[in-house]
């Protein structure tokens, strides 16, 4: 479990391909305390530290994973969002995030607005159903307000804004138009939404 609350932003260094695909990413994050098996969100995808190295970590990203997110276009230089899991007694400053993506977006536009930026993100039509005004987020592991929906069906867009310590503290700084993130929704509208979909097939 994890709150969306970056605490550092990583560079994959280098990709191996063996079987699963193994990604080592450099990182400011004291790894002292890091367990081998432990979870860490790397742009939202929760992921298992398989080996440590003095400043970076290492992952097994599966087939499945590679296929759900964009972690299949991650690159040597790619920065990646970095949050260790949530302890018991850990300051709940964004929203319970699982880590699971529920699919990704495409960056629309990125438009300056005060000190900060609107970033709109189309979304699959089959999670605009959960996008609403003024609900949660997660975009690439990030706590985020949705400010608006803009569009809803098969052309599902929404608008974000970035502050300025986010744009300095995550990937948003270098985000641009045509770039894809992964999209977690609210944890609750996600269950909701099954719950209603089961009772409207019992009702059937």
């Amino acid at each position: 479990m994890f709150t969306g609350i970056i605490q550092d932003v990583g560079e994959v260094l280098a990709v191996q391909q063996a079987g699963d695909r193994t990604l080592t990413i450099a990182t400011k994050l004291p790894l002292v305390d890091l367990d081998l098996g432990a979870s860490v969100a790397c742009n939202g995808i929760c992921l298992t530290v398989v080996e440590k190295q003095a400043a970076a970590f290492m992952v097994q990203l599966s087939a499945e994973t590679l296929g759900k997110t964009t972690a299949g276009g991650w690159r040597q230089g790619t920065k990646v969002n970095l949050e260790r899991s949530l302890r018991a007694g850990d300051e709940l400053g964004g929203h319970l995030v699982q880590g699971h993506v529920d699919g990704t977006g495409t960056i629309k536009s990125r438009t300056p607005e005060g000190d900060s930026l609107r970033f709109v993100i189309a979304v699959p039509s089959s999670l605009s159903r959960y996008i609403a005004p003024k609900g949660a987020v997660t975009l690439d592991g990030v706590s985020l307000t949705i400010n608006d929906v803009l569009e809803t069906g098969p052309e599902a867009a929404f608008g974000v804004n970035i502050i300025p310590h986010t744009r300095q503290w995550t990937n948003f700084g270098t985000l641009q138009p045509g770039n894809g993130v992964n999209i977690e929704v609210d944890m609750m509208a996600r269950y909701l939404g099954r719950l209603l979909d089961a009772q409207t097939a019992g009702q059937r």
